[in-house]
């Protein structure tokens, strides 16, 4: 591998000694093997075929070829040092049909990916649903249906079944905003335009995280422990007028709150239940659900991207409103250094993202950064370098904002950089570059970036330090 010495040093603070390094990865972004030793499938199988859909027509048929290369990438993952490694198991692969038989080749992939880690001395963190729908039970109304809760819960209790004696840390659903409110208004699979459809699909995704934690308590102490990754995007209002503060606190209240208001208050926020009474009658909350929803937590994950402005726009009527239209256009802050991908580049909005969520609900479990990272113009230059200054760049700020956040009294725990591979990045196909490591799609040839090696140095340092 690449050792060369112009590549910065790291510059950071110690961490805690006990604290978590890691980077990540989702099932349908790298596995590829679709139609493979029984997988079924997805919703987004499905949708990556609908014109226009995912940019240059992309799918995840192929991705990364990880089920094929699982020793490859696990040997990079000992390379970088890391002390964990957080992955995404396909429902779809385990289950076809979503219900029924399950599929044994598929649970005896993840029984490797599982040993594989731990024999390399990597703590494994395991995502149950990171999107990946099985397209059978979409065709019976998916998400929006109460009994998909029970459904996940099921296919939830066959992976603790195989795999619990030896995970660590389980998440129910990685950034339930994205398989509900987006997928459930068209811009996410499976692309349908709801109202209220999409948020009974935020209430049932809740329900089933509820169910499954209930299920992996069930099996005792050794089961490891159990949490949920939201994603944050705080958002401030573009000016002072009274439309644009009134625009980004609906967008805030959605983007920030609505889901861990209901996990960890066991409540929605009223300022968006009362926004949506002309599209929405909250019929599908039964007794008892928000109680389920809201059981005590052993740890929260917080995915963290970037930061937004708002200004007021108008509404649709009811009749053609989508849960997403909150009468506000969101866009990066002016003046804001912006990543591959337009996201405004803002460590000050994470550190106080961090710092909120401790002042906002008492008794909050311990956090763990789950996703944090950033796409920008990788390329591999003539002399087989990825010098990927700005990504490092990019790190070494969010990394000090997160120090910074553990010095002011948050009880943070773990780091996991978004991500271990270039990958499929959901509709922008493969145009979007977050890998540590550059994969070269034609051939699945690896080649580890500078940011690749500088992260190794920061968790070599870190390490190094504890051990003193």
């Amino acid at each position: 591998m690449n050792q060369s010495r112009d590549i910065p040093e790291p510059d950071l603070p110690a961490f805690p000694p006990e604290f978590l390094w890691g980077t990540a990865t989702a099932a349908y972004q790298i596995e590829g093997a679709a139609r493979e030793d029984g997988r079924g499938p997805s919703i987004w199988d499905t949708y990556c075929r609908k014109p226009g859909a995912v940019l240059h027509g992309d799918t995840g048929d192929i991705a990364c070829d990880h089920y094929h290369r699982m020793e490859e990438d696990l040997d990079l993952l000992a390379g970088l040092g890391v002390g964990g490694y957080r992955f995404s198991i396909a429902w779809p692969r385990v289950i076809p049909q979503g219900r029924g038989a399950v599929n044994q080749r598929g649970l005896d992939f993840y029984r490797r990916l599982v040993d594989g880690l731990l024999a390399r001395g990597i703590a494994p963190m395991v995502t149950l649903y990171h999107w990946d729908l099985p397209q059978p039970l979409q065709d019976q109304g998916g998400w929006q249906e109460r009994d998909c809760a029970m459904w996940f819960a099921d296919y939830a209790s066959v992976v603790f079944d195989a795999l619990a004696d030896r995970v660590p840390y389980w998440i129910t659903l990685n950034e339930p905003i994205g398989a509900s409110f987006y997928a459930y208004a068209g811009s996410h699979a499976p692309g349908l335009r709801l109202g209220g459809g999409a948020i009974a699909a935020a209430h049932h995704l809740l329900l089933g995280h509820g169910e499954a934690v209930a299920a992996l308590r069930a099996l005792g102490r050794a089961a490891g422990r159990i949490g949920i990754t939201l994603n944050f995007g705080p958002t401030s209002p573009a000016t002072q007028e009274p439309g644009d503060i009134a625009a980004a606190a609906r967008a805030d209240a959605l983007a920030t709150r609505w889901f861990s208001d209901a996990v960890l208050d066991g409540a929605y926020p009223k300022l968006l239940t009362d926004f949506y009474e002309p599209i929405c009658d909250f019929t599908f909350v039964r007794d008892g659900d928000m109680a389920r929803i809201s059981t005590p937590l052993d740890f929260l994950g917080v995915n963290y991207y970037k930061s937004w402005v708002a200004r007021a726009c108008e509404l649709p009527p009811p009749g053609e409103r989508r849960a997403t239209d909150l009468g506000a256009v969101t866009e990066p802050p002016p003046g804001a250094e912006l990543t591959g991908f337009g996201w405004a580049v803002c460590p000050d909005g994470f550190r106080d993202t961090l710092l909120w969520l401790r002042e906002k609900y008492p008794g909050l479990p311990p956090l763990y950064v789950t996703e944090n990272g950033c796409c920008y113009e990788d390329y591999v230059d003539p002399t087989g370098r990825v010098r990927d200054a700005e990504r490092i760049s990019f790190l070494q700020r969010y990394l000090r904002a997160a120090a910074a956040a553990i010095e002011a009294g948050v009880d943070l725990r773990g780091y996991f950089c978004w991500s271990l591979l270039d990958n499929f990045e959901w509709t922008a196909g493969y145009s979007k570059r977050f890998g540590l490591v550059w994969v070269d799609y034609p051939t699945g040839e690896r080649l580890p970036k500078d940011s690749y090696h500088w992260y190794r140095r920061v968790i070599a340092a870190q390490t190094l330090r504890c051990e003193r």
